[in-house]
């Protein structure tokens, strides 16, 4: 399995961000299928790489093979959605940006991309463009989006994408995040919802 990924998808995010970048197609990226962290399992800050943030955003599940897909037959391609954590090293990225070096690195790194419960398509409504979902951090509000808002809608991220490269049975779709990044600590707990529905759940040690 692959995770791709989209970057930039929201514009309360980019604002935040200060990212003024005028795009015309999708920012894809992706990340190694060891960056994937599952049941509630801890992720291990790597201290030594400096500041790590996190993002939480929908991610939908792809269950079908498919290449060179019409947006029309998109949502053929995905059956459930849960909500994951994209893990950034941002003084990395930086660093690596900076020298104009490619900075896959600071989103791939082993534990990059927990995710939560996937829950299928047809216990939350059927739609995917219709989700609310929020982080919690200690118990606290940190994040929250409406995948509504989303810049490139899923089915149009998935028709992008399968033009480079064939989706399987497996690979996961993380949209995008719809706030600016928060900082990792050691000690938090982070918490997913899809709606009122917890689906991630666990500890960054």
């Amino acid at each position: 399995m692959k995770i791709l990924a989209a970057g930039m998808n929201y514009a309360r995010h980019n604002k935040e961000a200060g990212c003024a970048l005028d795009y015309t197609e999708p920012i894809i990226f992706t990340k190694p299928d060891s960056a994937l962290l599952r049941d509630g399992k801890p992720f291990f800050l790597p201290q030594a790489w400096g500041e790590i943030s996190y993002e939480a955003e929908v991610v939908v599940h792809i269950c079908r093979l498919g290449r060179h897909i019409a947006p029309r037959f998109a949502r053929r391609y995905y059956d459930a959605a849960t909500v994951g954590i994209d893990f950034t090293a941002s003084a990395l990225q930086r660093r690596l940006r900076q020298s104009g070096a490619p900075w896959e690195l600071c989103k791939g790194f082993d534990g990059a991309a927990p995710i939560g419960r996937l829950v299928p398509l047809e216990q939350l409504g059927g739609d995917v463009q219709r989700l609310d979902f929020r982080l919690n951090v200690d118990g606290q509000e940190a994040q929250r989006g409406n995948t509504q808002d989303m810049l490139t809608r899923v089915d149009d991220l998935i028709a992008y994408a399968s033009r480079f490269m064939t989706l399987k049975m497996g690979d996961l779709l993380f949209t995008g995040a719809p706030q600016a990044p928060g900082r990792a600590a050691i000690g938090q707990h982070l918490e997913g919802y899809l709606g009122e529905e917890k689906v991630l759940d666990f500890h960054i040690r």
